[in-house]
């Protein structure tokens, strides 16, 4: 049994579409009253769900957190590229019309031999990676060149669900998929580019997609070079997190948040509108946390010391215990973390992080 957090837990939050991961920050802050709160792993502001957010002595553990696995649903319309490999980006022209479209055993077939075990890829420009201090994305936007290195990552799970075949508009990304039809796994799709189709629409084939992966992996750059792969391009329509290590959105305690726009003045007298997150069930956002031991419990795996080991931790002491990973130290008997620990040498464990 645990005990409900002071000042000090995580909250997994299902992060809502259109907001960014610091909207969801602030909005916690809003309602803790607190300024010590961060999260584990962005989300795009175009994806939705896991968004773990710590607060208090907590945000000692999401370093940790970012270093798990994740599982992805998403959409992938092959056949368009855009801007930022997303439907928040712009479509970009390609050259002639595609005609027909490969099965979905060859699109599965690329992803067994390409997208599979540990790849390289290349994030996108407009990603939260840092170059020299400032992030991508605002180099991107104010039209200077980013060139990002490839990166291995290691996707353990590619699966597709399911495989439609239609039209989307040439002027909107991300707009809903007309005439949308479901074939054979073994047979290609021959579109209608003879003006049969809606004017300003394209032929496409989308794909619905789970993905485990390491952490570090761009979904979206998953779907541009499957569609690269295939001599289509390839952007994402939608992005959905399930899971981040032990975290998932069909916890018992997870938060729902929503998106509302917020007209105000900024300090040029020009009236913006923006979009910011809000939590349902604010005033007791509290009772959705983990306390401080459940939170390292479902971060790393957990060491039982006794209250001397404890004290001799918290002085920075080692403790005789053979351990191999990095572990949350933790007195049973008074639900009190410790410290983060790690493996000194044979026998001894050190801590490398202390909770008082």
């Amino acid at each position: 049994m645990t005990t409900k957090p002071d000042n000090s837990g995580l909250l997994v939050i299902d992060k809502p579409q259109g907001v960014t991961s610091h909207d969801v920050v602030a909005a916690v802050r809003g309602a803790l009253h607190m300024k010590r709160v961060g999260h584990a792993g962005t989300l795009d502001p175009m994806a939705t769900g896991v968004l773990v957010v710590g607060f208090g002595n907590a945000t000692r553990l999401l370093n940790y957190i970012v270093d798990h696995d994740k599982t992805y649903l998403a959409t992938i319309r092959l056949g368009q590229r855009t801007t930022t490999d997303d439907a928040d980006g712009e479509l970009l022209p390609e050259e002639g019309t595609i005609a027909e479209f490969p099965s979905r055993q060859t699109v599965e077939d690329a992803i067994a031999h390409h997208f599979t075990g540990r790849i390289e890829q290349v994030p996108n420009s407009y990603s939260a990676i840092k170059i020299n201090g400032q992030r991508a994305y605002d180099l991107a936007r104010e039209g200077k060149d980013v060139d990002l290195k490839a990166r291995p990552v290691t996707i353990s799970e590619f699966s597709v669900s399911a495989v439609r075949y239609g039209y989307a508009s040439t002027t909107c990304a991300g707009s809903p998929l007309a005439d949308a039809v479901e074939i054979a796994p073994e047979e290609s799709w021959h579109a209608e580019t003879d003006g049969q189709n809606e004017p300003n629409m394209q032929p496409v084939m989308e794909l619905d997609v789970a993905v485990t992966c390491s952490a570090g992996t761009y979904i979206r750059a998953l779907g541009r070079d499957l569609g690269s792969e295939l001599g289509l391009g390839g952007h994402l329509t939608m992005l959905r997190r399930i899971r981040v290590g032990r975290f998932s959105v069909d916890m018992p305690n997870v938060m729902t948040a929503y998106t509302e726009a917020k007209t105000f003045t900024n300090r040029e007298g020009i009236e913006v509108t923006r979009n910011r997150a809000v939590l349902d069930d604010a005033e007791h956002a509290v009772d959705h946390a983990l306390d401080l031991v459940a939170s390292a419990a479902a971060s790393m795996d957990m060491l039982p010391v006794t209250e001397q080991e404890a004290t001799d931790l918290r002085f920075g002491r080692r403790i005789a215990h053979d351990i191999h990973t990095t572990m949350a130290a933790y007195v049973p008997e008074t639900n009190d973390l410790v410290a983060i620990v790690e493996r000194a040498k044979r026998g001894e464990t050190k801590p490398v992080a202390v909770f008082n």
